[in-house]
Parts: structure tokens; C-alpha cells; sequence
């Protein structure tokens, strides 16, 4: 499970570090690959297992409505598959660079069985968003029996 929030620079050669916590889950849970795709205003990392669950998903649903299959559109468009190299770092391709509107600092969020990248200017964004409503948070964590 990834859990937690991560502060990290993107490099000139646009590669950013993993964090160690969520290394050290990849080496025993999966097998150290990640597919980025772009997802709501950030880049999506799904380890390689999760990404085929999700596509096994995808597969069984059959018939699916057209605006499912033009968000699929633009799901399956981001798609790359990133190892992690010995220094525990990715490369963010361009386009997902561009897609996040990633400049120089990044937040990396444990969101599970994914991991989520978003440009710090965006992720302060969300958050200020999501916590501006006390009301609405407290009915958000009766919802979710928190």
C-alpha cells in the first residue's frame, strides 16, 4: 500500500526520485515497473500488476458508453511503461510533463495501489480545495466511515 506525501524537484533531464517507502513496497509487493498515464490534473503510476488488473477490468466491461471509450482515449494515450533505475529515480515523458503543467517541484501522494505526481502549485491547489469546506469534509469522512 502506498501511503504518505513526498516534496521532490523534477531534474533537467525531467527525471524525479521514488520514495524509499514506496521503493522498498515496490521491490516486495511488485516488480519495480510503473505505467504513468495522465488522470486528473497529474500523472498516475500504477506497478505493473495493478496497470493489469486494470486492463482485465477494462476488457470485461464490454460494451461501453462513447464518452467511456473517448476518456479511454485519452487514458491509453499517456500510457508509459518506466523502470526505476538504480538510483531510484523515473523519466517523466514529456507529454505527462506537460499534461501535470510540472515545472521544477513535484508532490508525490500515496494513494493506495497507485501513486499519484502532481506539480506543487497543483497540489496546494487541491488541497486548499478540499479542506476549505469543514462541513463538507466532515459529511466526506462520515461517508467514507472514517
Amino acid at each position: 500500500m502506498f501511503a504518505g506525501r513526498y516534496e521532490y524537484g523534477i531534474d533537467d533531464k525531467n527525471r524525479i526520485s521514488i520514495p524509499s517507502k514506496f521503493r522498498e513496497t515496490l521491490s516486495i509487493q511488485y516488480d519495480m515497473r510503473l505505467i504513468l498515464t495522465n488522470l486528473d490534473s497529474c500523472i498516475v503510476a500504477y506497478p505493473y500488476q495493478e496497470w493489469l488488473n486494470i486492463q482485465e477490468r477494462i476488457e470485461k466491461l464490454g460494451a461501453i458508453s462513447k464518452e467511456a471509450r473517448e476518456f479511454l482515449r485519452f487514458f491509453y494515450s499517456g500510457v508509459s511503461e518506466c523502470a526505476i533505475d538504480r538510483l531510484g529515480r523515473i523519466l517523466i515523458p514529456q507529454s505527462l510533463k506537460t499534461y501535470a503543467q510540472i515545472k521544477k517541484n513535484v508532490t508525490i501522494v500515496g494513494m493506495n495501489k497507485k501513486i499519484e505526481i502532481w506539480a506543487q502549485e497543483k497540489w496546494e491547489e487541491l488541497v486548499q480545495k478540499a479542506t476549505s469546506n469543514l462541513e463538507q469534509m466532515v459529511n466526506i469522512v462520515s461517508d467514507l466511515g472514517l
